[in-house]
């Protein structure tokens, strides 16, 4: 059944893009066929910055929005590929075919709360789909106020595609890698009666990892659905569904746990033995939104989201070294052999949902002018999971792979049970007060009260922990002429605990949420109508949580992160445009009373990061742009005590794209090659597991053709 619905979405793809008629009349190159997004500088909007779309110029925080116009032209297909424009945003254990992970600021966002669908938490287990997305949208720093529970470094939200006005149809069809085919459809509209709107997006893809045998496939769908109830209430549904398989590929530990391997290739797969499994998943997301005018001044609206998710996680684990000296635990032997474990955890369910009620008014006391935003937020999560299987099965070698066999074929992950529950309930309110006509005073609130069951294991039963927080926020901003903004921010923030992982002495228990401060000091503006400018310094301060000697999970101290970020976008002339953004952080190790990481480099947090893009329209070929990526990242600590610093790297990419008409069909040819001079690097690097290097790809290509009928 997976591989039919794989075989008739890519059909119906490719069909669309090349059906008889789009051929009828002879190709003719064409200025332009597609919309980049051509809006004003300074006209952006986003919605993740407070309660509602406002424009970026004007929200007190540093937000990054990439719109669909501009992740068709930047062949983005996942966040990985839109995360490369911003140099705030990197890699945390981001490996192929598994989740995608990422830091902000320096702090690893949580799967659990850091990744918002339309405002809601969904869970970041799996690659999140893009077909159905209108927008990228990353808050970086504190989200206490918008969210409650976030990760200290900030938050994504994806902003589901709604209903078009005008008919839309539109095929992409994509080669890439070693083989990999990606076929997507995005079909919009009214029907018949207008009051009525429909958005349908699918895709489907073979999946041809550089990383040799890292081999899946995925299939998705959506469909978004709009209601004009009356002139003054839309109700708005969306859902989705998406099936992925991949065999994953793990990452590298140190030799002798303190020693970078080299010579080895990012195209090695460390788990590549014959029974190796794919990791199978399955996502599904069920939205539902009423917005409602109250009156001219008054709206209210009322938004929930249900999501189902599965997983069946299967690899052939690289974890340690038992065939040298005494061992090393973690870390790989001089020779590079490692110890290789069968790791099997099948069933694994996760149910979250989530719903927000809000008020928003505008009013006057005297000469102040108000805009006043009353709301609730609850949500919930139910993890269900069994006794996972994780059997050493003999050793290979990360140069020369051998073949291992498993112990017992036929073990099994055991009884698959609820085994954890979380509850948010929150009450906010945020007041914005024009004091004057360049002053606006931003005062937010939001009280948050969590509450946690857990099964601590199966003899000790559930155990039970509640707490509540306050969490304000208040920010000053000062607009010296229309087109730009000054601004200074406090505010707080609030995160779940880790999770003690496989292999510490407390494996399994969860530390207490912790607070997070942030002071943040920014700039945004238009210079001569023809660049936006922004810039921000910040100051973040959290609980340091880290394994200690004893393999322990333990939050000891704080850590401290300290930055400036810089960011330009614009047109020097009407063929060329350009962006460039820019990071510099210093974040340490602080009040731990342990002499090991005691005023030493938070882990995987390269001190300068920046990334530039490039976009030429050439005079002589009307249709024809060619672009250019540079991407440089800092060298970063590898664990707690900086035994091991991972160097430094420059990444380099082109493309091109040329729009022409095809008949009647509006047609855009892309190509691309990433890492262009095949450079060896360490992409990212993770405590996650006992310490993990993960390298970046190799060059890569790909080609693709977008059809608009």
């Amino acid at each position: 059944m997976t591989f039919k619905l794989k075989q008739s979405l890519l059909a119906c793809a490719i069909m669309q893009a090349f059906s008889s008629a789009a051929w009828a009349q002879q190709s003719e190159p064409v200025a332009s066929v597609v919309v980049t997004g051509s809006r004003g500088p300074g006209s952006e909007r986003a919605s993740i910055g407070g309660f509602g779309d406002a424009p970026l110029l004007d929200t007190p925080a540093a937000i990054t929005a990439i719109d669909r116009a501009q992740m068709l032209d930047l062949s983005i297909r996942n966040v990985t590929d839109a995360a490369r424009f911003d140099a705030s945003v990197g890699d945390a254990y981001n490996a192929v075919g598994y989740a995608e992970q990422f830091s902000v600021r320096g702090f690893a966002l949580d799967n659990a709360s850091s990744y918002r669908k339309d405002g809601i938490a969904i869970p970041a287990d799996t690659q999140i789909p893009l077909e159905n997305k209108e927008r990228i949208e990353v808050l970086r720093g504190l989200a206490g106020l918008q969210a409650g529970v976030a990760a200290p470094g900030g938050m994504v939200n994806f902003v589901t595609k709604r209903p078009t006005s005008a008919p839309l149809r539109s095929a992409l069809v994509e080669v890439s890698e070693r083989g990999t085919v990606h076929g997507s459809l995005d079909l919009g509209g009214r029907f018949t009666d207008r009051r009525f709107g429909y958005r349908i997006n699918a895709a489907a893809e073979d999946l041809k990892s550089y990383v040799r045998r890292a081999d899946g496939e995925r299939q998705f769908v959506s469909a978004a659905f709009d209601w004009q109830v009356t002139p003054d209430a839309l109700l708005a549904l969306d859902l989705d569904h998406q099936h992925r398989s991949q065999v994953t590929a793990p990452g590298y530990q140190l030799l002798r746990n303190e020693v970078l391997p080299t010579g080895v290739s990012p195209k090695t797969l460390l788990n590549d033995q014959p029974w190796t499994k794919p990791v199978e998943t399955d996502s599904s997301n069920l939205g539902l939104r009423l917005d409602y005018r109250v009156n001219a001044d008054w709206n209210a609206q009322v938004s929930a989201n249900k999501h189902w998710f599965k997983r069946d996680d299967y690899t052939a684990f690289p974890y340690g070294c038992s065939y040298e000296g005494d061992g090393f635990y973690p870390g790989y032997c001089s020779n590079g052999d490692f110890d290789v474990y069968d790791y099997q955890s099948t069933g694994e369910r996760k149910t979250p949902w989530g719903m927000q009620a809000m008020l928003q008014g505008r009013f006057a006391t005297g000469a102040v002018r108000h805009r006043l935003t009353l709301g609730t937020a609850l949500s919930e999560r139910h993890d269900s999971y069994g006794e996972y299987v994780y059997d050493g099965v003999g050793y290979s070698n990360i140069w020369n792979p051998r073949v291992v066999d498993p112990v017992a074929p036929d073990r099994r992950t055991g009884p698959v049970m609820e085994r954890r529950t979380d509850r948010e309930t929150a009450l906010f309110a945020q007041d914005v007060l024009s004091l004057d006509e360049g002053l606006t005073l931003h005062a937010g609130l939001r009280w948050v009260k969590l509450k946690r069951d857990e099964l601590d294991d199966l003899e000790q039963g559930w155990v039970h922990a509640q707490d509540s927080f306050v969490l304000p926020s208040v920010a000053l901003v000062y607009k010296p002429a229309p087109d730009w903004s000054l601004y200074g921010s406090l505010s707080h923030g609030l995160q779940h605990g880790g999770i003690a992982e496989m292999g510490t002495e407390n494996e399994g228990s969860v530390l207490p949420p912790g607070r997070a401060k942030q002071a943040e000091l920014g700039a945004k503006g238009v210079l001569n109508r023809a660049m936006t400018v922004s810039a921000a310094v910040f100051d973040i301060r959290q609980g340091l949580e880290y394994v200690n000697a004893a393999n322990y999970l333990v939050r000891a101290g704080r850590q401290r992160h300290r930055g400036l970020e810089f960011a330009a976008q614009g047109r020097l002339d009407a063929r060329l445009q350009y962006s460039l953004s820019l990071m510099a952080l210093q974040a340490r190790q602080t009040g731990t009373g342990d002499a090991n990481v005691e005023g030493k480099r938070v882990t995987n947090v390269p001190q300068l990061r920046s990334t530039a893009w490039v976009e030429y329209a050439v005079p002589a070929v009307a249709g024809l742009k060619l672009d250019a990526t540079w991407q440089y990242a800092g060298s970063k600590a590898f664990d707690p005590e900086n035994r091991a610093i991972v160097p430094a790297y420059h990444v380099a990419a082109l493309g091109g794209s040329y729009a022409l008409r095809v008949g009647n069909v509006n047609t855009v040819l892309r190509a691309r090659v990433d890492n262009l001079f095949d450079r060896f690097y360490w992409r990212d690097v993770s405590q996650s597991l006992g310490g993990y290097l993960l390298p970046g790809a190799p060059r890569t290509f790909r080609v693709s053709a977008q059809f608009d009928f």
